[in-house]
């Protein structure tokens, strides 16, 4: 499936706001009601739309530190990585894993209530990991840009 200009902006708009409703969609995009729900119907067919989700206030939830950790294995074996990743998927509080290049092998986007929860999830969750030889952590003191709104040329 080819994008033209108007799928464009669907997919800018829904990225703004997933809760748009069809009928102010189409005004925004100057396309009728009809043809704006079918082009959607079939972004989201062809996968260029994945999922609708809600955008939470971890304040509100109390989730007051968030915290990126670089690991590094012992090894860089198919057995290792897939047991690695096997383990960071069953903990919660590890909301996104990376396979990077550079000085480290991952990096984890961490979510906890406070630095003593962190300290639990460092000792108990994460050191017994047998495959990990290091880890470096940076705690996030404050959120200056956060977009949810890919960054396409979107005309």
């Amino acid at each position: 499936m080819k994008l033209d200009s108007i799928d464009l902006k669907i997919l800018k708009k829904l990225q703004e706001n997933g809760k748009i409703t069809n009928l102010q969609l189409s005004k925004d995009i100057g396309l009728s009601p009809a043809p704006t729900l079918e082009r959607v119907k079939k972004l989201e067919s062809n996968g260029f739309i994945k999922s609708y989700h809600a955008l939470v206030d971890e304040e509100k939830l109390e989730l007051g530190i968030t915290a990126y950790m670089q690991i590094s294995l012992i090894r860089q074996r198919d057995n290792a990585i897939n047991d690695f990743v096997a383990q960071i998927n069953k903990i919660d509080e590890i909301m996104e894993c990376y396979n990077v290049t550079g000085q480290a092998d991952y990096l984890l986007k961490i979510m906890v209530k406070d630095i003593k929860e962190f300290d639990v999830l460092v000792k108990e969750k994460l050191s017994p990991i047998e495959q990990i030889l290091n880890m470096h952590s940076m705690i996030v003191i404050n959120k200056d840009k956060h977009s949810s709104v890919l960054p396409y040329k979107y005309k």
